[in-house]
């Protein structure tokens, strides 16, 4: 009895002081956490601390939770927000998809201002564990013993909290968000492995999983309610950017059927997808069913009410809530609270769950998400990213080599892995390909995929796989897995997605880099009083889309060593790899007609680039998945997942048009994922999509014609010779050794071969089905000026024939 008395004494003064377990009031952090099982519960401010007689053993504290936003007690929610709305700087970004257990992670300490949390009552069954702040006198002690057992309390107290201190603010520096917001819920790490996505945005969960109380319209209807969904074009039509309900819905909500009975541990939603409307969500409540018929909802620790979760700011940034505590059940229903002021319910969401086992095989048996190889699945920083290149060129010394192009703005290393059987050097005769991924920060996928197939040729070239060995033996492969190294950086630190935080120069500069290929000084077209005037390049005859040239732009670090790596080797084949559709795209990838957003605009060379972009999407497995929905607004199925990068969408200065037009080689686009940032659980299951097409792919590069073109008299290699092909208004030159290659489709062709200083030759090439170029070699004779020049040059005599025909031109030119 006495015991209780001391109890509810603790409760009530500590409840006076206290805004609750499941609060922070105004002035505390927002990065306060509570402490776990393993943590010491932390002492509070001296002017609450329990007074020696009446203290009481305090319950064990729960495990990790996190803190939220003060919740009112009143049905008063919209004064979560009256500190205002967010700026981009203070979002609460989408943390990265990780199966790492967060279970190291080191909660925060409270500040000096915040209040002692409540003290609760233990579970049935659970020993109370006393505060070690709390002293308890020892039955029958005198009042002296006492004072020295509580001075001695409180010593160790202090002692064991200064100690704490220096740890928390340690660990604290190292997880914290870059820019806290205090009006976002705090991304805390549970003890428990995190869930991974439900699969809203990689399209897991289908349209039938997603129902809504109602719908503005089919376009807004609750199968659009998935993350980072993008809409049309126009507004209104049926791929619109969100789930919307009507107006007159004055109880809207949107649910998600697992499929089973799953663990759910968090919700992350965004606004709606739109140019000419500002639609979100700033609060919701979460329940869940088994049914459909009955529903809970998550409480507040403090108050008991249903809780209330801070919702978005802006329609793009991704917000997380993370569950007090996890919720097993086979449905999750979002209740929006408030939204903007003048806009609608709009809600994009993703869904944090784990699967449970169904014991009773009721629900049909999922697919395996796997693969046989041996391979690192995981998401690699660049620290990772650079140790795994090192150890895979340690593993097959004789046919890698790492090597780095230049540096980013902020000085990381643009690190490319060669793969040949004679690494760091051209062979003679041999092509050369390459692969492009992490353009943009946040598109994770590519990267990965780089890294996972440099392992892979390596360990089936010391297996000897012939397909890998003849890949090895007869290219050279260049992967550059992270061109944005700087974006990414800030991905993996902040959340997977960037799109509408990344403002001002991270937009440019480091997560659109491929617009500043633009800014050359060598537009297709040059300004003159008079117009545009076209402007000549040494790989085509005329000018075809309309480029201009920024002045006053500059490129970025990383655009410019990827320009030169370009230009110094003689790349035949390349393809740059990104995320957030299921397509291949090709040049030309901005219109001819400058205020056209889509219009075809092929190449000379369509028929070689609808070949390559047939290969690829026909060998990708999640592009041909049957009854796969599209991920956007577009179903390129009905195109067999490939076309034309300005039909698509218009874009100047893409590094696909930059390839054809500046150089020899030939590249194209390839959108590998509706998931812009796959959980790692998912990534063996996107590997064994794509590696197959990733292998094929690179043997296109055999297709066509190759050989040399020589001097007639020294047989040496001509460099920067021009191979021409009739009807085709596209020129590739030689390597400095003489040796070209010209991908073309099986038929015959006219091949002409010029030089400077050289009389031109031409001759007949077929191109057959067969595997494999065709030969197609040239010895070119010299003008009788070059080699008059030549003779001149080297003080020799000129010989008697050259002698006459040199006299026979002077006498054609008199007359």
């Amino acid at each position: 009895m006495q015991g209780l008395l001391l109890t509810l004494t603790v409760l009530a003064q500590t409840s006076r002081l206290s805004p609750g377990l499941g609060a922070i009031p105004a002035f505390a952090s927002p990065t306060s956490r509570r402490t776990s099982e393993s943590q010491v519960p932390l002492t509070p401010r001296p002017a609450i601390s329990p007074d020696p007689t009446t203290s009481a053993p305090r319950s064990k504290p729960p495990k990790s939770q996190v803190h939220r936003t003060s919740q009112p007690t009143t049905p008063s929610i919209p004064n979560i927000f009256t500190s205002g709305l967010r700026t981009p700087e203070s979002l609460t970004p989408r943390i990265p998809w990780s199966s790492t257990s967060p279970a190291s992670a080191t909660p925060t300490s409270r500040p000096a201002t915040q209040t002692a949390p409540v003290p609760r009552t233990p579970r049935p069954g659970t020993p109370a564990v006393r505060a070690p702040h709390a002293y308890t006198p020892k039955p029958g002690g005198s009042k002296e013993e006492a004072k020295k057992e509580k001075a001695k309390s409180v010593l160790r107290v202090k002692l064991r909290v200064v100690k704490k201190k220096k740890v928390v603010v340690k660990k604290r520096k190292k997880l914290s968000p870059t820019h806290p917001s205090p009006g976002n819920q705090e991304i805390t790490q549970d003890p428990e492995p995190g869930c991974p996505p439900l699969g809203l945005e990689s399209l897991r969960v289908s349209d039938e999983q997603l129902q809504a109380s109602s719908s503005q319209s089919y376009g807004l209807g609750a199968h659009r309610g998935r993350l980072n969904i993008q809409s049309g074009l126009e507004d209104g039509d049926l791929f619109d950017g969100a789930w919307c309900p009507e107006t007159e819905d004055d109880r809207p909500w949107l649910q998600v059927d697992a499929g089973r009975t799953a663990r759910f541990t968090g919700v992350i939603t965004q606004g709606r997808n739109s140019i000419w409307r500002y639609d979100w969500v700033t609060s919701y409540k979460v329940q869940f069913s088994n049914d459909t018929l009955t529903w809970w909802g998550t409480k507040n620790r403090s108050s008991g009410l249903d809780e209330v979760f801070p919702g978005n700011s802006d329609p793009d940034t991704p917000v997380l809530a993370v569950l007090s505590q996890p919720q097993v059940a086979r449905y999750i229903r979002l209740l929006p609270q408030t939204w903007l002021d003048g806009g609608a319910a709009c809600l994009r969401l993703e869904v944090l769950a784990c699967l449970l086992p169904d014991p009773n095989g009721l629900f049909p048996r999922e697919p395996q998400l796997g693969s046989s190889d041996p391979l690192d699945f995981r998401h690699h920083n660049y620290k990772a990213m650079r140790k795994l290149m090192k150890e895979v060129n340690e593993q097959c010394p004789n046919i890698t080599r790492v090597y780095s192009i230049g540096k980013s703005h902020q000085g990381l290393k643009l690190y490319v892995m060669e793969m040949s059987d004679q690494p760091g050097e051209h062979e003679l005769g041999e092509p050369e390909v390459r692969y492009v991924a992490g353009m943009h920060g946040n598109e994770a996928l590519g990267r990965e995929l780089l890294l996972l197939l440099m392992q892979y040729l390596c360990l089936e070239f010391l297996r000897g796989n012939p397909r890998v060995t003849r890949l090895l033996t007869e290219t050279r492969i260049h992967l550059l897995p992270s061109m944005n190294p700087d974006g990414y950086e800030i991905a993996y630190q902040r959340g997977s997605e960037l799109v509408g935080w990344a403002e001002g120069r991270w937009t440019h500069q480091f997560i659109d880099l491929n617009h500043n290929f633009a800014d050359l000084n060598t537009p297709l077209w040059e300004a003159e009083d008079d117009g545009l005037v076209p402007h000549s390049f040494p790989n085509h005859h005329l000018p075809l889309p309309a480029y201009y040239t920024m002045p006053n732009a500059t490129v970025a670090p990383e655009t410019r060593a990827v320009i030169d790596w370009m230009q110094r080797i003689p790349f035949v084949l390349s393809a740059n790899l990104h995320g957030g559709e299921l397509v291949v795209s090709y040049p030309f990838d901005m219109t001819r007609t400058p205020w056209e957003a889509r219009e075809l605009t092929p190449t000379p060379d369509d028929p070689v680039f609808r070949w390559l972009s047939t290969v690829y999407a026909g060998t990708s497995r999640a592009m041909h998945e049957p009854g796969r929905r599209p991920c956007h607004s577009e179903d390129f199925s009905h195109h067999g997942h490939i076309i034309n990068g300005a039909q698509w969408h218009s874009v100047p200065g893409s590094m696909n048009d930059f390839s054809y037009l500046h150089t020899n080689c030939f590249e194209v686009t390839v959108e590998l994922s509706c998931d812009k940032f796959p959980h790692e659980s998912e990534l063996p299951q996107e590997w064994e999509n794509n590696k197959d097409a990733l292998i094929t792919y690179l043997e296109q590069v055999r297709m066509g014609i190759s050989g040399l073109v020589l001097d007639k008299d020294t047989e040496q290699g001509i460099p920067d010779a021009v191979i021409a092909v009739d009807g085709i208004n596209h020129d590739v030159t030689t390597a400095p050794g003489g040796d070209y290659w010209r991908m073309l489709t099986p038929g015959d062709y006219m091949v002409t071969a010029s030089a400077e200083g050289y009389h031109s030759a031409t001759k007949p090439c077929r191109v057959s089905f067969e595997e494999g170029p065709t030969p197609c070699h040239f010895r070119l004779s010299k003008t009788p000026k070059q080699r008059l020049r030549e003779l001149l040059a080297a003080g020799a005599k000129v010989p008697p024939d050259l002698r006459r025909r040199l006299d026979r031109l002077r006498g054609r030119r008199v007359r």
